[in-house]
């Protein structure tokens, strides 16, 4: 049986004169990934530090949050030992190796010596890092750093893990492995927060997932019913300028869909073969693309801009 292991009710942070969290409200159940979607800008970053205490909500009587009953303000060392942050930032001692920079660390936690040596070899294999035990951290590539600062928000068994954008600019191959770390993190029944602005990793790790766009939830669900909900099954995509133009308004009829952003036309549509009929009979072959609809077609749809703009 689940249980919520984050609330939030109505929290808000300004920044001297911007607003960067309004009103916001979600809950966490136990055992699933909750996910923030977002171009950089929304707000996401901001609601990770409020809920580890690194920065304060804005005060408000109507205001609530707790971490497993806790309040990060009055509480911040009980929710520490049960949960594990990864921030943006690497932020690893790159003098020392890698056995030295998890072995500091877990002295915060208070873990016995051979305690943490255990945990330590169990993390790094558990993050394909064992090889590297003993190398200084400025040898690492960025992937690597990537994984051993989660293996280190590891160290305590939290049971809540907080990853603020955990693959942000690494290779896919990378982002895949960290990917599936994550999914066994869930088998574990570990409790994962996850903020990103990639469309594929929302969908492919989120059980839930807020959409944020300049503070403000803007919608939220699964993933898969938040495309079923609010958008078309297909969209054609028109990306020569020179072709957009041989698409008329009047082609489209009842039940195509239409929206435009610089250097891109879409039309949206719940019947492929409409958008079919509708390329072959305007359009030269390589002009267009025909896919299925994604949680970027969401976003855009909502807020009329696309994740990779900045607010």
């Amino acid at each position: 049986m689940s249980s919520t292991v984050i609330n939030v009710k109505n929290i808000s942070k300004s920044f001297v004169k911007i607003r960067a969290v309004r009103n916001l409200s979600f809950s966490v159940e136990s055992g699933l990934c909750f996910g923030f979607l977002g171009p950089n800008g929304a707000g996401k970053t901001t609601v990770m530090k409020m809920l580890y205490a690194k920065c304060i909500r804005d005060k408000n009587s109507e205001s609530e949050m707790d971490i497993f009953g806790y309040d990060p303000v009055k509480n911040e060392l009980a929710i520490k030992y049960l949960s594990g942050v990864v921030q943006q930032e690497n932020n690893l001692d790159e003098e020392l190796n890698v056995i030295q920079n998890l072995m500091i660390y877990s002295k915060f936690y208070d873990i016995p010596v051979n305690a943490a040596k255990k945990r330590i070899e169990y993390l790094l294999d558990f993050l394909e890092l064992s090889e590297k035990a003993g190398s200084k951290i400025k040898e690492l590539s960025g992937g690597m750093k990537r994984r051993l600062v989660i293996a280190r928000a590891l160290l305590n068994n939290p049971r809540l893990l907080i990853l603020d954008e955990p693959t942000t600019g690494l290779d896919p191959q990378v982002r895949h492995l960290i990917w599936d770390k994550i999914r066994q993190l869930k088998k574990q029944e570990t409790t994962v927060l996850l903020t990103t602005h990639y469309m594929e990793e929302a969908f492919q790790l989120c059980d839930n997932l807020l959409i944020m766009h300049k503070g403000q939830n803007i919608m939220e669900g699964r993933p898969k019913e938040l495309m079923k909900e609010s958008i078309e099954k297909y969209v054609l995509e028109v990306f020569d300028t020179e072709a957009i133009g041989q698409v008329q308004d009047g082609m489209l009829g009842d039940i195509i869909r239409v929206d435009h952003t610089p250097g891109v036309i879409r039309y949206h549509c719940d019947d492929i073969d409409e958008l079919k009929n509708l390329a072959v009979s305007n359009l030269k072959a390589g002009n267009y693309h025909i896919r299925q609809t994604n949680l970027e077609d969401v976003f855009l749809r909502a807020t009329g801009r696309q994740l990779n703009d900045k607010q």
